[in-house]
């Protein structure tokens, strides 16, 4: 396993389920992180809005998919801890962001890691995002 940590948001996470732009990217991400390349962090919300997205977009079935790759994918998911909680609100302040959408960064921010995110809107002033799509 990396030592090397990549945080990734939910608006990538959808990527890997539904066709749209940047979904290569998103793909090539994931690889890596089965690869052991990377060790892919995402916030604890990170299943659920990507669940909701993907049922949304895409229906019943592909999100019954994605609960069972979720279960295999060994992705790390990062608790709201203080700390976590504290960075985020931080972010959403510096970011003009929701709080939700600033969980990615604030735990980026904490692992000193890049985030990628498709969402530029939120994050397109974070230092050091991976805008993709």
């Amino acid at each position: 396993m990396s030592s090397r940590f990549v945080v990734a948001d939910a608006s990538v996470g959808v990527k890997w389920f539904v066709p749209e732009p940047g979904r290569a990217e998103a793909m090539e991400l994931m690889r890596a992180a089965a690869a052991g390349e990377v060790t892919l962090v995402v916030p604890d919300l990170f299943v659920y809005e990507v669940l909701r997205t993907i049922r949304r977009k895409a229906g019943d079935e592909p999100a019954r998919a994605a609960v069972a790759f979720f279960s295999a994918a060994g992705i790390v998911t990062v608790p709201p801890i203080e700390r976590v909680l504290e960075a985020a609100l931080d972010a959403a302040i510096a970011l003009g962001c929701d709080f939700y959408d600033a969980c990615a960064p604030a735990i980026a921010t904490l692992l000193d890691a890049p985030l990628y995110s498709a969402d530029r809107r939120a994050h397109a002033g974070f230092t050091g995002v991976r805008l993709i799509g």
